[in-house]
């Protein structure tokens, strides 16, 4: 009798071992939180390093600086929060993809492996808070859970300005209010996005919060960076639409694009020129178009559904068209 209970003493004993161990773990961050599916984090982010391991989002390439400069700012002692700063269209959520693939396989400093990368959506997190101090409480839960895992999170704030906006409006804290203590104390470590204009208006003003925040510019790239990121994820666009996008008409998206159409930046219009003409290309080569004039084309069109110059050249110029249509129906406004 005496050694069952010896025994079974024992037994507790490890088992009590073990749970103590664990929670210290996962104070310390060992647990995957992008994969904690209830909680603030699975309510209110995304997990792209997740995303990146399940192949869901797409390659990056020509951008490889701007990830190298983000991740020496993230493994900096101070200042460690990058802003990346440029025009709508320019490639930042790339550079923010393209980092978390990186770390999804590993290719990032020792100190940066391990980490996990989310997303913050702030639609989520405003929705339905109906009452002052609700949205605070709830960003106040989501940073406690994030700091729970002792800065094995770094959080990704698309369009960071809009922060400085929600919330006031309800007579509460703006969200940056909640997260500058945070971001002063070391427990939040964050990746925003922004353009130069917004942040001269409303990030640039509030110093507590940009003296915290160290910027990256990401600028237009030329014309040949922009082939060779539209070449990086050809392959992504030639499985959607099952077609062959040709070096041409690659080429001819990024050249067409940049000189015909005003008011975007490369690779953004280039991307959506060679999205929309293999879209094209591919309702053509299913005969799918059934009207008139696109069934007469589409019986011109070679069968394995390729995309080349021409087909570039059709769709910017539907956009002139549709652009210089819709100045003039602004004119007489």
């Amino acid at each position: 009798m005496t050694e069952w209970i010896i025994r079974i003493a024992v037994l507790v004993f490890v088992l009590a071992l073990f749970y103590m161990m664990w929670q210290k773990q996962q104070k310390a961050g060992g647990g995957p939180p992008g994969k904690t599916k209830g909680g603030n984090l699975g309510s209110f982010t995304t997990d792209l390093t997740e995303m990146a391991e399940k192949g869901q989002l797409d390659p990056f390439a020509g951008r490889e600086d701007e990830i190298e400069r983000v991740i020496h700012i993230i493994l900096r002692r101070t200042k460690n929060n990058p802003l990346l700063l440029g025009e709508p269209g320019v490639g930042k959520t790339a550079v923010v993809e393209g980092l978390a693939i990186r770390m999804s396989k590993g290719e990032v400093p020792e100190k940066l492996k391990g980490k996990r990368l989310v997303s913050l959506n702030v639609n989520a997190l405003v929705s339905d808070t109906k009452f002052r101090g609700e949205l605070e409480t709830r960003l106040r839960g989501l940073l406690e859970e994030i700091q729970g895992y002792g800065r094995k999170v770094i959080l990704f704030i698309d369009e960071i300005h809009v922060l400085q906006q929600v919330g006031k409006s309800e007579g509460s804290l703006a969200i940056t209010d909640v997260l500058k203590p945070a971001l002063a104390r070391g427990d939040l470590q964050l990746l925003g996005a922004t353009t130069w204009s917004e942040y001269q208006e409303f990030i640039k003003p509030d110093q507590a919060l940009d003296r915290r925040l160290q910027p990256v510019l990401v600028d237009e790239p030329n014309q040949e960076i922009a082939i060779k990121m539209l070449k990086g994820i050809r392959g992504t666009y030639e499985e959607f639409h099952n077609v062959k996008i040709t070096d041409e008409a690659i080429e001819a998206a990024v050249k067409l694009s940049d000189e015909k159409i005003s008011g975007r930046y490369l690779p953004d219009k280039a991307i959506d020129l060679m999205d929309e003409a293999s879209a094209k290309v591919s309702i053509e080569g299913s005969n799918a178009h059934i009207a008139p004039m696109g069934v007469v084309h589409a019986a011109s069109k070679e069968a394995d559904g390729t995309v080349n110059v021409d087909d570039i050249s059709d769709v910017v110029d539907q956009w002139v068209i549709h652009s210089k249509a819709e100045e003039k129906r602004d004119a007489r406004r």
